[in-house]
């Protein structure tokens, strides 16, 4: 039987890194890695091997009362109102720097938790999450209100305080940009936080409260607590202490966390759910690179992204030949480790043997309702859970490969006459997260970028989100933003001062 030890320690020797990294498994409750009420471990599954890396504590209700009562204490006596914005600024920069000083640890635990590859995930995830706690710590000591003319009698003035405690739930498949992503702006702001991980991707959570806890921050500003969703997650979205929840995941999750909100506190809520982007690519566009875009957007860690260009949208002058490009790059990509340093040609696993089994109906779905298999529908490799990368032609809007968020290497490839048709069926979607287009037309990128019914639009690119630019979708893609300025927005109360300052009765 798997039992939870106090930490773990995975010894990497790979031709990128070698070292050896030891995380904390139990949870983090007042700067403390502390045992769970039940002592189930949580079995942490590498998806390249398919074999189990090690346990961690799950939290339950207790746990979490536990936590929310320390991160309550906390914001009464040390932290909220009574921490200046300088003196957050100054511990969220000393996280940013261990982050920084850690990349490479963070990085590998990475490619053996969640499948990435190790240069992958320090270029890409681990260094946008850092830029995240630098932008944030920027805002904290310039977190304003307003003054407001009303009459001469009267000084009017707003000011932005914190919520409280804030609970944040994170998905797996990019755990630690995410992370940065609640933490910063929640923190910047006076908010506590207890954070829970997906329990299928814990580890390097549990790692970055190790940076919490030596950046200096007080006990219980930030806990992090893995647990299942039904029993953790539940028990911080039911909390009436808990003052807000910041989720990124699916939408029948959200939806739960929306309506635990109406049932309990009306908590404040930020929702960024599941997206089925178009990426559009016109017969002016530049083919080679509109491919390699279009491959990356879809392709990039096995598609497990709210963010892919899954719907391929290919105006019918070059649909024949960008396919044919489009489909040999599919073919090309080969299942890697982690730890390759050819990486443009490797295709990460899928995070768990439930999620391939997921994918795997999609595609037998598409086959079924008359799809054509243009490359991959299959398992490869002979450990981990691979697939290979996979693309549907002769699709109707109707199937569920068209309609519904896979989150896999599958692409439907859709072709279209002109600007009316392809805004016509982008639009036909629950979802409005992100769209691509790619022409060489600015006229025409301006006139799409009005046009499609999403959160964010990339010209002559994948969709990358920028830490500086607010990130959130429309429609059934969530509620709020994560990012930018306008995140700030979601973790802060505003509150009206009038000031009598000569009216007389």
């Amino acid at each position: 039987m798997l039992r939870i030890k106090q930490t773990y320690t995975h010894h990497f020797d790979t031709p990128v890194f070698k070292k050896d990294v030891t995380v904390h498994t139990g949870l983090f409750i007042d700067n403390e890695f502390v045992d769970a009420t039940d002592q189930t471990p949580i079995e942490v599954i590498d998806p390249a091997t398919g074999k189990i890396i090690t346990g961690v504590a799950g939290a339950t209700k207790p746990d979490v009362d536990k936590a929310v009562a320390s991160a309550q204490k906390a914001y009464d006596t040390t932290w909220g109102l009574k921490v200046p914005g300088v003196e957050r600024a100054k511990l969220l920069h000393k996280l940013a720097d261990l982050w920084e000083a850690h990349l490479d640890e963070l990085a590998a635990i990475e490619a053996i938790d969640d499948g990435k590859q190790f240069l992958v995930a320090k270029s890409y995830e681990l260094l946008n999450g850092l830029s995240t706690l630098r932008y944030y710590a920027g805002f904290a000591d310039k977190i304003f209100g307003k003054t407001i003319e009303t009459d001469p009698t009267k000084l009017v003035y707003t000011l932005h305080e914190p919520i409280g405690v804030v609970g944040a739930i994170i998905p797996w498949n990019y755990p630690l940009m995410i992370m940065a992503w609640k933490l910063g702006p929640a923190l910047a702001t006076g908010n506590c936080v207890i954070l829970k991980p997906s329990e299928i991707t814990p580890l390097g959570a549990l790692k970055v409260a190790e940076l919490v806890r030596e950046a200096g921050f007080p006990p219980g500003v930030v806990s992090v607590l893995p647990g299942l969703g039904a029993a953790a997650g539940q028990a911080l979205i039911d909390h009436p202490a808990v003052r807000k929840i910041s989720f990124t995941g699916s939408v029948a999750t959200g939806r739960r966390v929306l309506a635990a909100s109406g049932a309990t506190n009306l908590k404040r809520i930020t929702l960024e759910l599941g997206g089925k982007g178009p990426n559009v690519v016109f017969d002016d566009a530049d083919i080679e690179q509109a491919v390699k875009w279009t491959a990356m957007g879809i392709f990039t860690h096995a598609g497990q992204m709210c963010i892919a260009g899954s719907r391929i949208f290919v105006q019918e002058g070059i649909y024949d030949v960008f396919v044919q490009h489009l489909v040999a790059v599919a073919k090309s990509m080969q299942p890697g480790s982690g730890f390759e340093t050819d990486i443009m040609t490797k295709v990460d696993p899928v995070v768990s043997q439930s999620q391939l089994e997921r994918i795997l109906g999609y595609i037998r779905s598409g086959q079924q309702e008359g799809a054509t298999v243009l490359a991959g529908g299959t398992q490869v490799g002979e450990t981990g859970f691979f697939l290979q990368p996979t693309l549907f032609g002769d699709v109707r809007p109707e199937m569920k490969i068209v309609r519904e968020e896979i989150f896999g290497p599958v692409g439907v490839v859709i072709k279209f006459r002109d600007e009316a048709e392809l805004v016509a069926m982008a639009n036909a979607s629950d979802y409005g997260l992100a769209a691509c287009v790619h022409t060489r037309d600015l006229e025409r990128a301006t006139r799409m970028a009005r046009a499609l019914e999403a959160g964010s639009v990339y010209i002559n690119s994948m969709a990358l989100p920028d830490c500086r630019v607010a990130f959130g979708g429309y429609k059934m893609s969530g509620i709020g933003k994560d990012l930018g300025e306008y995140a700030l927005e979601g973790y802060t109360n505003v509150k009206a001062v009038h000031v009598n300052i000569g009216q007389k009765l």
